[in-house]
């Protein structure tokens, strides 16, 4: 399959890569900073004709391949991903879809009337983890689920990159952090229960990342803050220790010591975290009740020491207990009383290699591979449409203060 690639940052070139490596090629990329398209260029071997400053630049051209990775902002989304499907693309796309309700629509409705085939990078669907969570669930010897638990633990340090100094800090120019990073989840909860949301209610705030936290007398950089010493996210602490990788690989291309110094004096990421423009959440909780009267409560918080999600399904029979890294999963059956010895099984997916525990792989391969079957795309956009929806809705309840009753509030979101 020959593909072009719209968007040449992180989560781009993963993707590109791993269709590389799978025999595909990229015929033509788009990518505004010159450092990553140049690099995109060398590493993915694409003629220098073919590689545009623009996504504009690139989509004025005639059809060029069978399908388009679009991994750009989340605010661009909509206009690349429409001119893409109308010029003859199928689509990789990056969650979210858009920011903005009818513009997820839009696309939805657009690659059906089209016939585009849009896959949504919901990747955690994909990992083995989750897909034996899905398993477990599907086969039914442990009864209805009547409620879950689960929760998004980011990491003190990942929400400091990502949602304090990095791409997806304000909501003006990214989107919410419940849809930026925790739509995964909700759509996890949508995909395990097969079932969708009657009532949903959410709360939450930024509560740390603000400028009254400040250690006293620090300033606005941390190269030259006189608290650094004793501050964890001192950026030299944060990004030196880690050159070559994440997260210090996303500050430039110039991965030596020097390169990175020089990014922190002059770019996003060397401010102190308590004096950006961040306006997202640092922790929300979401809750839903679904169709059939179960339940379920999300938690999204980077106030944790690791990066990982855990999950406590809650069935007529037994209980589940996941983390997924390690990747364990736990299942316990239950007992007539307490005196009465516990039965537990405990699967071990262990850690599986490549982002997103395996999920990336797995994506990108039954991208590229399926054959129009649809049987290996568990992430079609018609099924990751309502995961979006539900992001929405929860984002007015927490404005509003009131929960949103779904049937209705889709209704009017569709005009009818």
């Amino acid at each position: 399959m020959n593909l072009i690639l719209i968007g040449a940052g992180q989560r781009g070139m993963i993707y590109a890569g791993c269709a590389c490596r799978q025999g595909h090629k990229i015929v033509a990329a788009a990518e505004p900073n010159d450092a990553r398209r140049e690099a995109a260029r060398r590493e993915l071997h694409i003629p220098e004709e073919n590689c545009f400053r623009t996504a504009e630049e690139l989509l004025r051209r005639p059809r060029m391949a069978d399908a388009a990775i679009i991994a750009t902002m989340d605010r661009d989304h909509y206009t690349q991903a429409i001119a893409a499907m109308k010029l003859g693309y199928d689509l990789l796309m990056e969650k979210p879809i858009s920011p903005v309700p009818e513009e997820t629509l839009a696309i939805a409705d657009t690659a059906e009337k089209l016939g585009r085939r849009v896959v949504i990078c919901h990747v955690l669907r994909y990992s083995p983890f989750f897909r034996k969570l899905k398993e477990i669930l599907d086969s039914g010897k442990l009864g209805k689920i009547i409620s879950i638990e689960h929760t998004e633990n980011i990491g003190n340090y990942h929400i400091a990159h990502s949602f304090v100094r990095g791409n997806w800090r304000n909501e003006k120019l990214s989107s919410p952090i419940l849809l930026q990073k925790s739509c995964h989840d909700l759509d996890l909860l949508l995909w395990l229960t097969g079932k969708s949301v009657r009532r949903i209610f959410s709360v939450g705030s930024l509560s740390y990342f603000r400028p009254e936290n400040a250690p006293e007398k620090s300033a606005d950089r941390c190269l030259e803050c006189p608290a650094a010493a004793d501050c964890r996210f001192d950026a030299r602490k944060v990004y030196l220790p880690n050159i070559g990788e994440w997260p210090a690989n996303v500050l430039t291309k110039d991965q030596t010591e020097a390169g990175v110094l020089e990014a922190l004096r002059t770019g996003p990421y060397g401010r102190c975290v308590f004096r950006c423009d961040n306006d997202v959440c640092d922790h929300q909780s979401v809750i839903m009740e679904f169709e059939d009267d179960s339940t379920t409560v999300f938690t999204l918080c980077g106030m944790t020491d690791r990066m990982h999600r855990t999950i406590h399904i809650m069935c007529e029979h037994g209980e589940i207990l996941g983390d997924d890294d390690p990747g364990e999963i736990l299942i316990n059956r239950f007992r007539s009383s307490m005196t009465e010895n516990s039965v537990q099984e405990r699967i071990l997916i262990g850690q599986v290699q490549g982002a997103h525990s395996g999920g990336d792989v797995a994506l990108m391969d039954a991208f590229l591979n399926d054959r129009g079957t649809g049987e290996k795309i568990v992430s079609d956009i018609s099924r990751s449409v309502e995961s979006h929806l539900l992001v929405f809705a929860a984002e007015e309840s927490r404005h509003t203060g009131q929960a949103v009753e779904m049937a209705a509030w889709t209704d009017r979101l569709r005009g009818n």
